[in-house]
């Protein structure tokens, strides 16, 4: 229960963090590095697309 709960927080962390920046490229670069350290490669893929879709929704 404690591995499940500590998992969400950081996922949550990694969405936060996607956010940040000006741009597409410093939301990628954010999101990327935030899921590098929470779920390695995969998340650092994933993070790289968070930033990217928190950029296209914010620019609308």
């Amino acid at each position: 229960m404690g591995r499940m709960v500590t998992g969400l927080a950081l996922g949550a962390a990694v969405l936060a963090l996607a956010g940040c920046g000006h741009n597409v490229e410093q939301r990628a670069a954010t999101g990327a590095a935030a899921g590098l350290i929470v779920g390695g490669p995969v998340g650092a893929a994933v993070g790289a697309g968070v930033g990217v879709v928190v950029d296209k929704a914010s620019t609308r």
